[in-house]
């Protein structure tokens, strides 16, 4: 009997009391190195090795569903992980990586189930607090996020991926030269870390620092030579300066890895819409167009690219209810009404293209939602705190003028999602609509602080002014473009009011970057771009882009106007005066215009 004892007692230990033989943990040893460069493959192989010179499941579990999940292959991850059988002193990890499973499947109760498991063994790894802030971030809980990430580098204070998390944070509130300093730092500690290095090009890039953007993207490419984020950030550049063919050479190169990512989608839209392949464009813009639906760039590249197609079916499915409302893009006016003409329905074009010709500050609106809200109603009484829901459901119910409805459901979703910047943008829009812009401001003020973006700073400019409050536009603009040099709202509207001060220097510099970074078909950018030009003493450089801002919009009374006022061909000076008349062009420029004539 007493034989049979020892194998017994083994039976019955804890699992990490079994020492791990040495040749396994060589095996261990060497995957945890290949899972430090991120070789998912290495690792997976390795671990396999271990199993085989004698390691049971719970010594490698936690590391093999990081090496499957490094592949993307997460239903193989699942099998490892779900089970919670871990190695002691492996646990923490484990739940943490099956918390980055389900939160990556969607599944974030499930998440935070996994990552409360791992707090409960391993309250002082700062990676399960970094893996916390992600799922309150994608949740809905950006505050909340803010604080998981404080408490990352409180127990790691120079781990680099909780400064890395820091880094994105602070970026996303107050802008990529504020992030710089975090992600330097994190760099300290790992100077080879590709994700920190391509997080840091990106900032420097978006902060207009192309040479230093070149270089770390080329250290990224020397330690992993087909890194997508790599190409991707180069053929963003390439695109930035006119480059079409190298930035599609480049984005070539990253070939399906970024499929997913919605910058590459734009992007990649965007390279095959200018390269002539408007079919091709309208395919990958479309599920971004989907996801985005309140994104204004994604939505009028898909519209001239379902245009330029000649898509006319789909083009009106998608826009054609947009159009009719009196916050419709000029530019999408322009394309629907062309595309009418192609179709013969010159009545229809014709209405279309006069609106497009006024351009004047539409009031405000709420941001447009396909979905009505019947359909949006059923989704949100199963899931009311799902920001994915949530906020389109109060967009179509302030669209259709519900204000009491939309102020119901924004209420419930910032009561069930109290750190949310967007909760407490849509609050901001109600009190907007409701004529409160001071208490709108205060809203958009607290989500800005969080996470400020274009939607905000236009939304907070038109509070200001309906508070009255008209003279702090322009340091709310300057100190936007200060945090975010990359924004063309920004710089459009810093440009506007260049113009409007007759600082034709500024204007024209701001006027002619934005016309390089994709708005060279934007037919009132240009002509206020030839005003600037003209004023500025440039008058050959005003009369070419007068000339293209007219073909563009031939009916806009500005373009008109701007052109008459650089051109020397009398006769045309006079139709032109004359079709501005007629929609009621600016008078002072008119008055001039006529003034060349005598």
């Amino acid at each position: 009997m007493r034989r049979f004892l020892l194998p017994l007692l083994l039976l019955t230990l804890p699992l990490p009391l079994l020492a791990v033989p040495e040749a396994a943990q060589v095996n261990i040893d060497r995957a945890q190195a290949a899972l430090k460069q991120g070789d998912g493959i290495a690792a997976e192989a390795e671990l396999d090795r271990a199993l085989n010179a004698g390691a049971v499941k719970p010594d490698i579990a936690a590391g093999m569903g990081e090496a499957l999940l490094l592949q993307g292959e997460r239903q193989k991850a699942r099998e490892w992980l779900a089970p919670g059988q871990f190695a002691k002193g492996e646990d923490g990890r484990g739940w943490r990586l099956l918390g980055l499973l389900e939160r990556l499947e969607g599944n974030l109760p499930a998440a935070g189930r996994a990552l409360d498991k791992a707090l409960a063994v391993a309250p002082n790894d700062p990676l399960i607090w970094v893996e916390v802030g992600r799922l309150r971030y994608q949740g809905g809980e950006q505050r909340q996020a803010i604080d998981a990430a404080d408490q990352a580098l409180t127990v790691g204070p120079d781990n680099p991926r909780a400064l890395e998390f820091q880094a994105q944070l602070i970026r996303d509130s107050a802008g990529h030269a504020a992030a710089l300093p975090l992600f330097e730092r994190a760099l300290t500690a790992a100077p080879d870390d590709v994700a920190l290095l391509a997080g840091y090009a990106a900032s420097l890039g978006e902060l207009g620092r192309a040479s230093d953007m070149l270089v770390v993207t080329r250290k990224i490419l020397s330690l992993e030579s087909t890194n997508a984020q790599a190409f991707y950030l180069q053929a963003v550049l390439a695109a930035r300066v006119g480059k079409v063919d190298l930035a599609r050479a480049l984005h070539n190169r990253i070939g399906q890895r970024l499929d997913t990512v919605p910058a590459a989608m734009l992007l990649s839209g965007l390279l095959e819409l200018e390269a002539g392949n408007a079919n091709v464009a309208a395919q990958k813009l479309i599920p971004l167009a989907d996801r985005q639906s309140a994104n204004p760039r994604v939505q009028l590249l898909l519209a001239r690219a379902l245009a330029e197609s000649g898509d006319y079916q789909q083009l009106f499915a998608r826009y054609g209810r947009m159009a009719e409302r009196g916050d419709a893009s000029p530019y999408l006016l322009s394309i629907l009404g062309q595309a009418l003409e192609e179709q013969g329905d010159r009545a229809g074009a014709a209405a279309l293209l006069d609106r497009a010709a006024v351009a004047n500050q539409p009031a405000l609106l709420p941001l447009f939602e396909r979905d009505p809200p019947a359909v949006l109603a059923l989704r949100w009484g199963e899931q009311p705190g799902n920001p994915a829901i949530a906020v389109p459901y109060v967009r179509a119910l302030l669209e259709g003028g519900d204000m009491v409805g939309a102020r119901r459901v924004a209420t419930r979703y910032k009561e069930l999602r109290s750190g949310s910047a967007e909760a407490q943008g849509l609050l901001g829009d109600i009190e907007l609509l409701a004529g409160q812009p001071s208490a709108a401001l205060q809203r958009y003020q607290d989500a800005g602080k969080i996470r400020l973006t274009d939607n905000l700073l236009l939304r907070s400019a038109i509070a200001l002014e309906q508070a009255g409050s008209g003279a702090e536009v322009a340091n709310l603009i300057s100190g936007y473009l200060a945090i975010a040099p990359g924004s063309r709202l920004a710089a459009r509207i810093a440009a506007n009011q260049a113009l409007d001060a007759k600082d034709w220097g500024r204007a024209r510099l701001l006027l002619e970057n934005l016309r390089l970074r994709g708005g060279n078909r934007d037919a009132r950018l240009l002509a206020g771009l030839a005003l600037a030009q003209l004023r500025s003493g440039d008058p050959k450089a005003a009369a070419s882009t007068a000339e293209r801002a007219w073909q563009i919009a031939p009916a806009s009374s500005f373009a008109a106007t701007v052109l008459a006022l650089t051109s020397n061909d009398a006769n045309l000076v006079r139709q032109l005066i004359a079709q501005a008349r007629k929609t009621g062009g600016d008078q002072a420029l008119l008055a001039e215009a006529e003034g060349k004539l005598r």
